[in-house]
C-alpha cells in the first residue's frame, strides 16, 4: 500500500432527503495510517472529482475519532461500521462509502437517528431519579453482575446494529436490538429495576421483541462486541414470565 500514491473512493451522496443519491469517485494523495474520516476530510479541502470537476464537499457527521461517540456510523465497502476505525490500508480499493439505508437520509453520508433515540424513549432507558433529595451513595451491584452490565453499558447509540438487522426497515416497526439490551441494563439497575415492568409492557407491544427474527447480525456487526443476542434472550424470557404473571393477576 505504501508505494500507492493515491486514494480511489466512491461515495454515495445525496443533496437532500428528497432527492436522489447519485455516486461520485474521488483520487486523492496516499499518507500513511489514514482513516476514512480522513480521506473524507481531504476530500472537504479540496473537493474534486476523480475527473478534476468542481464538487460540493461531502458531508458527514464524526465527534471523537475514537470509536467512542458512535457518530460516524456508515457502509463502507458494504459493511456498516466507524468511519473513524476503518484504517485505509486495509481496505480494498476503490473504497466504497454509503449512508447507513436503515435511516433517513438527510444529507450524504448523514443520516437521523431519531427512530433509535425514540426506541429508547419507549423503553425509558435511563435510571428515574428526579433530583430534589439526597439519595446517597445509591445501591451497590454484585461484581458478577457489574461485569456484564458494564458490557451492555458499552452501546454508543451507532445504529451499526439496526443497519444490520433484516427486521428493522422502513416497513417494519421493530424496535431493534439496542433498545432491548438498554431495557436489559436498566432492569438490572437496583433502582431502575422498580421501572421493570414498564420496560417489559413496551417491549411486548407491537414492534417490541416479538420482530426479532434471531438472524444474529447485530451481535457479529457491534463495533463494542456487545453481547445483543444474549440480552434479547434474557428479554424473551423476561417479558414471557411478565406476561404469564399479567394473566394471574401477580
Amino acid at each position: 500500500m505504501a508505494e500507492t500514491k493515491t486514494i480511489k473512493l466512491v461515495v454515495t451522496r445525496q443533496d437532500g432527503p428528497d432527492s436522489q443519491p447519485y455516486t461520485e469517485e474521488f483520487e486523492i494523495p496516499y499518507r500513511p495510517n489514514m482513516n476514512v474520516i480522513s480521506a473524507l476530510m481531504e476530500i472537504q479541502r479540496n473537493p474534486k472529482t476523480a475527473k478534476g470537476s468542481d464538487t460540493t464537499p461531502v458531508c458527514w457527521e464524526s465527534n471523537c475519532l475514537e470509536e467512542v461517540c458512535g457518530a460516524c456510523s456508515m457502509v463502507i465497502n458494504g459493511k456498516p461500521r466507524q468511519a473513524c476505525s476503518a484504517l485505509i490500508d486495509k481496505l480494498e480499493q476503490p473504497v466504497r462509502v454509503a449512508p447507513m439505508k436503515t435511516f433517513p437520509i438527510v444529507r450524504d453520508l448523514v443520516i437521523n437517528r431519531e427512530r433509535m433515540f425514540n426506541a429508547l424513549k419507549r423503553v425509558k432507558a435511563w435510571i428515574p431519579i428526579d433530583g430534589t433529595y439526597d439519595l446517597g451513595p445509591g445501591p451497590r451491584l454484585a461484581e458478577s453482575k457489574r461485569q456484564w452490565a458494564y458490557e451492555l453499558s458499552k452501546c454508543m447509540t451507532c445504529g451499526v446494529c439496526l443497519e444490520a438487522c433484516p427486521n428493522v426497515n422502513d416497513r417494519s416497526s421493530f424496535i431493534g436490538p439496542a433498545a432491548i439490551s438498554q431495557a436489559r441494563l436498566f432492569n438490572t439497575h437496583p433502582t431502575g429495576e422498580m421501572n421493570k415492568h414498564e420496560r417489559l409492557d413496551a417491549l411486548m407491544d407491537d414492534g417490541g421483541i416479538e420482530g426479532c427474527g434471531n438472524s444474529q447480525n447485530c451481535v457479529r456487526s457491534c463495533p463494542k462486541g456487545i453481547p445483543l443476542t444474549t440480552s434479547i434472550a434474557a428479554i424473551n424470557a423476561e417479558t414471557t414470565k411478565h406476561l404469564f404473571k399479567k394473566w394471574l393477576g401477580m
